[in-house]
């Protein structure tokens, strides 16, 4: 069993829940921050001691204070987390249901763990923990595993970050059409952007194009 964990968690509710679970698997040594950098600047604190984490438990999302923060949200979080130390095991504890973010957190930080929060989300932070702590295996909240194993889910190309790019840069479609056509990259009719940008603000359920842009962002994947 995991021995010193840290939460990075900035709603007190929830905090107090993953404490709670802590607590009754018998885990006493645990520290909790509000936000991202403080959460990293005390994993590389702990480093330096050679008194190292064993587990990250992190939300993804983080309200902002007066100061400026380098480390965004959970996802850049886990990753930075990851390539600092390796070894440690991180879950994810999230309202998050949306695949692709999700499937990202797997593949790009290695996170172990995916526990959504709902109504059965202590229960499952519970057998997450004793997993993973116990094994290589990874977990993933029964309501959203389904999901992620449909072939036909959704997946964001590598064309559709470069046209946020460009959009979220002030870029209008015509001239992103014409920038493509430079590059020799297809689809780059009018009517070809149209259709990706609608499917891309059905899938990241945003109203309008400047709603899609602050998605992605908040997100990290621009």
């Amino acid at each position: 069993m995991f021995k010193k964990v840290i939460i990075a968690e900035d709603i007190d509710a929830m905090n107090l829940g993953i404490q709670q679970v802590l607590k009754d698997l018998n885990i006493a040594d645990y520290q909790h921050s509000k936000f991202c950098d403080d959460a990293f600047l005390k994993i590389r604190a702990s480093i330096h001691k050679n008194e190292p984490f064993d587990l990250l438990i992190s939300d993804l999302s983080f309200k902002k204070d007066h100061r400026e923060p380098n480390i965004i949200n959970g996802d850049e979080l886990a990753q930075k987390v990851r390539e600092l130390q390796p070894d440690i095991k991180i879950i994810v504890y999230s309202v998050e249901d949306k695949s692709f973010r999700i499937k990202s957190l797997f593949e790009n930080a290695e996170i172990d763990a995916f526990v959504l929060k709902s109504l059965n989300s202590i229960e499952e932070l519970k057998k997450a923990i004793n997993l993973i702590s116990s094994s290589d295996k990874k977990f993933i909240s029964p309501e959203i595993s389904s999901a992620l194993q449909e072939k036909n889910n959704f997946e964001i190309e590598e064309l559709d970050i470069k046209i946020l790019k460009h959009l979220a840069n002030g870029t209008s479609q015509d001239e992103i059409i014409e920038i493509l056509k430079d590059l020799g990259t297809k689809p780059s009719s009018k009517s070809a952007m149209e259709k990706r940008l609608s499917r891309l603000k059905d899938f990241f359920k945003a109203n309008n194009t400047l709603h899609l842009i602050s998605i992605v962002k908040d997100m990290g994947i621009i």
